[in-house]
């Protein structure tokens, strides 16, 4: 799913998932622009992600692996 069609759904509520996504994301060590790229791409399990770079995944490669 594309960020457009997300927000196109439910513009509000869609709007915070994105951003609530984004936040769990950098909190777990994601550069701001990779943490952007995942939030948006709904399709990337958030827990997974974030488990990756807790394990000892440089988060660059975590980010190759996800996308």
């Amino acid at each position: 799913m594309t960020v457009a069609e997300l927000i196109s759904q439910d513009g509000g509520e869609a709007t915070a998932v994105v951003e609530w996504r984004f936040s769990q994301l950098t909190k777990s060590g994601y550069r701001t622009e990779d943490a952007i790229a995942l939030a948006t791409h709904t399709d990337v399990d958030l827990h997974y992600a974030a488990n990756l770079v807790a394990r000892g995944c440089p988060p660059a490669l975590a980010l190759r692996i996800l996308l």
